[in-house]
């Protein structure tokens, strides 16, 4: 991932309360300002990142909290960092940068902690249009939801208890006198920007600033200050008077998700979202931030449309799990005409993913994009090619990229079927299967997969493989051996791209009532003989089924939950159990004739 840094940043300092404050802006003054405030150890530089992207279509705003980059520090430092003297700096500010005009907020880890006290705080009513938060939340609701945890205890809140308790180690630690101070200052703020890159995958850049050790050492105030008051005396009256948009990495070291269980009783109007990562968010996964919250802007921005904005927005995020991780997203499907395929586009559609219809069939992909469009998706688009073909592949991948962005999610679906004895099956068959259903799989991974992991922000693999890769068949070598191929890359791009924040699933579906098996190819007859067991095939799936909706959903849960291999039907789910416990049984079942 490129870094962009704060080039061409226009700079002022802000006096306020005895202290001045540096205060950055990027982009045109007259567009809606958005204010990015920063959290602990960091320095507005941690947003640099988001804001070279959201400067096109916002005025841009980010400033050194107190005591932090280029900003002076309080005298004493004791008492000089409290959520009230912090309201003010924001105020100021705000003043500054938005005369007259509310400010769409957006605050990570500490700066989100201080965007719930403004967002919650009757003095800025008013002066906040919106309100994004990550990593951070407010102390008010933080110390009810411990209260009612202790009030009213049962295994369960015992747990949640405990769990955020022990992430909360740091929090004890920096409560110490002098020795935080003394670690910053020392060894640990020497070997923080490498413990980032380490643990939280944060790329080298202009991030972590000069000022670390000092920022980190001023920053513990926060703590010292602010938190054990507002939990043992969280205030009542903390609801929201402004939208809010909740992003939560469900890789949060620090944070457990369960904190925001009760959110919906503090904020009227809540968007929820989730996304694949770890705590700093704003360094590893800046162009999803940056379009969602461009997207959450525009959608509370005043003016025509404004209402079917906020009601497009809200429409994914109210579908739970899946809406809250896919919403936005940019998701390609091979294969999408039919069957497992256009299933698997429309259940992204339906969670609010953008989707690229892919398939060789171009009517077939157009329609399935419009389709996409009508069940929710905020963009849709067909593409006729045909995966077997490297140079369209390549074609396909430059143009979406440059079009669209890095595919967030590739469904590898794409595939033809093929059944005849193995001395039966000529070479020509054996390159066809080979051609769309592995050789289509590895253009779509190493084409889209490098793009992934270029940008640098993550991203998920979905392969269509088969029960057939693991269920041995004296009928099917071809198709069962492509299939069992598919399976293998699979596990080796897993282990492979681990590291980049790449997740890698295989779907292993049984017998699903597609069009494939009027399709496919039957070696060693004639063409009337071949029609016959099409037809055949055909009836028998039928009898069985199995909708191909159902796989769809076991592609989303996949990636959601990060799957190495899902087996779909109870057939798949048996097989592959008995492949591990009992493979000669297997190998039994295969030499029975099927009867066809």
């Amino acid at each position: 991932m490129g870094t962009r840094g704060l080039q061409g940043a226009r700079e002022r300092r802000i006096r306020t309360g005895g202290i001045e404050l540096c205060v950055a802006e990027l982009g045109d003054a007259a567009r809606p300002t958005v204010l990015l405030v920063h959290g602990y150890p960091d320095s507005k530089e941690v947003w640099s990142e988001v804001a070279s992207r959201l400067a096109d279509r916002f005025h841009v705003v980010l400033y050194d909290v107190r005591g932090h980059g280029r900003s002076t520090a309080p005298k004493p430092l004791r008492g000089g960092f409290t959520l009230a003297k912090l309201t003010d700096d924001f105020l100021a500010v705000a003043d500054a940068v938005s005369p007259g005009r509310p400010v769409h907020l957006v605050g990570h880890d500490w700066g989100s902690v201080q965007g719930w006290e403004f967002v919650t705080t009757g003095r800025t009513r008013g002066r906040i249009a919106s309100f994004t938060s990550m990593s951070g939340p407010s102390l008010d609701h933080f110390g009810h939801w411990i209260k009612r945890r202790m009030s009213r205890p049962t295994p369960r809140r015992v747990g949640q208890l405990l769990g955020q308790g022990a992430k909360s180690w740091y929090v004890y630690m920096l409560h110490t006198p002098v020795l935080p101070e003394l670690a910053w200052r020392g060894p640990l703020g020497r070997r923080w920007p490498r413990m980032l890159e380490r643990l939280e995958g944060v790329p080298a850049g202009d991030y972590p600033t000069a000022s670390l050790p000092q920022d980190a050492a001023h920053g513990a105030w926060l703590y010292r200050d602010n938190v054990r008051a507002r939990l043992r005396h969280p205030r009542e009256d903390a609801h929201a008077h402004a939208p809010v948009q909740l992003i939560t990495p469900t890789g949060d070291a620090f944070l457990s998700e369960r904190l925001y269980d009760d959110l919906g009783a503090w904020v009227p109007e809540l968007t929820r979202r989730t996304l694949p990562a770890k705590h700093w968010v704003p360094r590893t996964r800046p162009d999803q931030l940056a379009l969602w919250i461009s997207e959450f802007i525009t959608a509370h921005e005043a003016g025509e449309g404004a209402v079917e904005q906020r009601t497009s927005l809200a429409a994914p995020a109210a579908q739970g799990e899946y809406g809250q991780r896919f919403g936005g997203r940019l998701v390609l499907v091979t294969g999408a005409a039919s069957g497992i395929g256009r299933a698997t586009a429309l259940a992204f559609a339906r969670v609010g993913a953008r989707v690229v219809a892919v398939d060789r069939d171009a009517e077939g992909a157009a329609r399935v994009a419009e389709e996409a469009l009508r069940e929710g998706a905020p963009g849709a688009w067909a593409e006729a090619v045909d995966v077997s073909d490297e140079q369209a592949m390549e074609k396909l991948a430059d143009r979406v990229a440059a079009e669209h962005g890095v595919v967030d999610v590739l469904v590898n679906n794409a595939g033809v079927g093929l059944a005849g004895s193995f001395l039966d099956t000529g070479t020509d068959d054996w390159k066809r299967v080979l051609d769309v259903n592995l050789w289509g799989v590895i253009h779509g991974c190493r084409l889209f997969g490098r793009q992934m992991a270029e940008r640098g922000q993550g991203g998920h693999i979905v392969n269509t493989a088969s029960a057939a890769a693991f269920l041995p068949s004296r009928t099917l070598p071809a198709y069962s051996t492509s299939k069992a191929a598919v399976l293998m890359l699979s596990e080796c791009l897993r282990a492979e791209l681990a590291g980049q924040g790449i997740g890698v699933s295989a779907i292993c579906p049984g017998i699903v009532n597609t069009n494939i098996t009027s399709t496919s190819r039957f070696a060693g007859v004639d063409a009337a003989e071949e029609e016959r067991r099409q037809k055949k095939s055909a009836r028998l799936y039928g009898l069985r089924n199995y909708p191909p909706e159902k796989v769809a959903e076991a592609v989303l849960r996949a990636v959601a939950r990060n799957r190495a291999v899902a087996p779909v039907t109870p057939e798949a789910r048996g097989a592959r159990l008995l492949s591990r416990l009992s493979p000669k049984a297997l190998r039994g079942l295969a030499r029975l004739q099927p009867p066809l």
